[in-house]
């Protein structure tokens, strides 16, 4: 896939995931949620030639991204996205948690996707 491909697939999950959640299936929407965020990040590193085979390379990318682009908070955005995909496997995040993340995570492929287009 080209970076422009996963830039749409990040935005058709974003979509997708607001869907899952308006019908009440929290679950696949946790789990676009983080397809969304993982696929923003994966087209930025298409776009500079590196490597992302691994979620820990995704997140050290995520860290160095931030850091280059000093913007803190990306990271805690993106730890919001590991949240809900660890949601997809165990269910275990009330409606309060659930949300906060949702949250975080439009606002962080949103970022994204302002800084990398």
């Amino acid at each position: 896939m080209l970076a422009t491909d996963h830039i749409e697939t990040a935005r058709q999950f974003l979509a997708d995931a607001d869907r899952e959640y308006e019908a009440g299936d929290i679950l696949q929407a946790s789990e676009k949620l983080w397809g969304a965020a993982s696929h923003v990040v994966i087209a930025e590193f298409k776009d500079r030639g590196v490597a992302h085979r691994t979620h820990r390379s995704l997140v050290e990318g995520v860290d160095r991204l931030a850091e280059e682009w000093e913007i803190p908070i990306l990271s805690e955005w993106f730890t919001s996205a590991e949240g809900l995909h660890r949601n997809f496997y165990n269910g275990d995040l009330d409606d309060w948690n659930y949300e906060r993340h949702r949250l975080r995570v439009h606002w962080f492929v949103n970022k994204m996707l302002e800084l990398t287009e």
